[in-house]
């Protein structure tokens, strides 16, 4: 796969690369490619947590599989599920810039209770979200496994950039939805 490709889906290029794990096959869409009902729920400059909320009518929370960080970054590979159901409704691959965001926010992004999205929303910081490509995805084991599916089938999902109101990135995240998503 050529480099120039790779950036399409950092950083889960980079939680694959340090765990030895073969890339899944993806391709790079243009919005109107992107079917129904996925086109909805990402071809938007919103946040995921919100419109999956929204969507499903209820509170999202996370279920972390794995993560690293230094002084200045967290990464996390995670899912997003249901509180009442724990239904999963969003694989996603995030790296956030720690420093850019102040206490408590900072420690609540740590505390991996919350999706990013919902910290935000909480917080009052004023962000933009800017999706950069939407891709849709052959699933592998360990996606299909996280998303608790039973077979392989096209995922779509997107790479999409937060950023604060000097225009700073506070996070870049792949976000790759389960198929048939209807509201619970």
């Amino acid at each position: 796969m050529s480099q120039s490709a790779l950036q399409f889906i950092r950083p889960l290029d980079e939680f694959y690369a340090r765990q030895n794990r073969l890339l899944p096959t993806f391709t790079i869409l243009a919005p109107d490619e992107v079917p129904e009902p996925d086109h909805s729920l990402l071809v938007h400059e919103r946040d995921m947590t919100r419109t999956l909320e929204n969507f499903h009518a209820g509170r999202i929370h996370l279920r972390v599989l794995s993560r690293y960080h230094t002084a200045d970054a967290y990464w996390r590979e995670s899912v997003l599920e249901l509180d009442e159901t724990e239904r999963s409704v969003e694989f996603g691959a995030i790296k956030i810039y720690l420093t850019r965001f102040p206490e408590p926010w900072r420690q609540q992004i740590l505390e991996e209770r919350r999706p990013l999205g919902g910290i935000l929303n909480e917080s009052g910081i004023t962000y933009t979200s800017s999706p950069t490509a939407y891709l849709r995805f052959a699933a592998d084991d360990f996606i299909q496994r996280s998303l608790k599916l039973v077979k392989s089938q096209p995922l779509y999902g997107r790479q999409n950039t937060l950023r604060n109101a000097e225009g700073a990135v506070l996070a870049e995240i792949v976000e790759i939805l389960p198929p048939s998503q209807s509201p619970s």
